[in-house]
């Protein structure tokens, strides 16, 4: 079981430009997807869809989303409009207000939190959210589950896009989840690249954007004392793939760019192939 997953897309960041940049990069993401053998079962996109929250730039994620012939599950980030979102993705649950919802893939259950906070850019999760996601971990306790989310509820090492680990929010997401042992993982978006962390006994996988990507840069940054590091790179748009084989979920990032090929499956190759197959049990 294959599942895509799309994030940070940011539609409209330059919304009077028909040939946006960032559009381009999200139709060379979605072509790789579409294309692909085998295909996806699922898409995921999570958040910051559109960089304004504005209803044309959700029009337009709609168009470009329509070579899907997968399915799609969507949920908001800080720089979506919930209102706004939940407008025009009518198919994407609510609960009490907020885009939290479940769904299912083949043996998968996924679980879609919704961690928005207008006027915030760092993540949220309410009283409210972790009560509805508590209650959804108690009735199936024995179901392999993926929670889906926007925000990552752990530090990555990037300054200005850290989470801090005693951020409120982080406290009660973690009360949630509880003891909860079918929790197979953990993806989300926001910082723009890809990282993968162990936290709290799980495993945190964070999709870089199809949209520019945040530099990598480990050292402390000061407000106060600009010291001209990059920030932004226009990298090659990215993705996550990933594959459920039945007992873990195994994560695959990729980019959407040709790569140079150096070797092809042919009578030079199959030898090799035959002997690593051939050491199985």
């Amino acid at each position: 079981m294959l599942i895509a997953q799309v994030t940070d897309i940011h539609l409209g960041f330059d919304p009077d430009n028909p040939a946006e940049f960032n559009r381009k990069r999200l139709d060379q993401v979605l072509n790789r997807l579409v294309t692909m053998v085998p295909q996806p079962d699922l898409l995921l996109l999570t958040g910051d869809l559109a960089d304004r929250g504005d209803a044309a730039s959700y029009k337009r994620l709609r168009n470009a989303l329509s070579v899907c012939p997968f399915p799609i599950h969507a949920i908001p980030g800080n720089h979506d409009d919930r209102e706004t979102f939940i407008a025009q993705f009518p198919e994407a649950g609510t609960a009490d207000g907020f885009v939290q919802y479940e769904s299912a893939v083949g043996p998968l259950r996924l679980l879609f939190i919704d961690s928005n906070q207008a006027g915030r850019h760092g993540g949220a999760f309410c009283a409210v959210r972790a009560a509805w996601l508590k209650a959804r971990l108690a009735e199936q306790t024995d179901r392999p589950t993926l929670i889906v989310m926007h925000h990552p509820p752990v530090e990555t090492g990037i300054d200005w896009m850290n989470t801090h680990p005693q951020e409120p929010w982080v406290a009660r997401f973690r009360d949630a989840l509880g003891g909860a042992r079918n929790i197979v993982g953990i993806v989300c978006g926001h910082i723009h690249r890809s990282v993968s962390v162990g936290w709290e006994g799980r495993t945190v996988s964070i999709c870089r954007s199809t949209a520019p990507q945040v530099a990598l840069d480990l050292r402390p940054i000061d407000p106060d004392a600009p010291d001209g590091r990059a920030m932004i790179v226009a990298d090659k748009p990215g993705y996550a793939l990933h594959y459920w084989n039945g007992r873990e979920l195994v994560t695959h990032f990729e980019d959407a760019d040709d790569h140079v090929l150096l070797a092809r499956f042919d009578a030079r190759m199959q030898p090799l192939v035959r002997d690593l197959l051939a050491e199985r049990p």
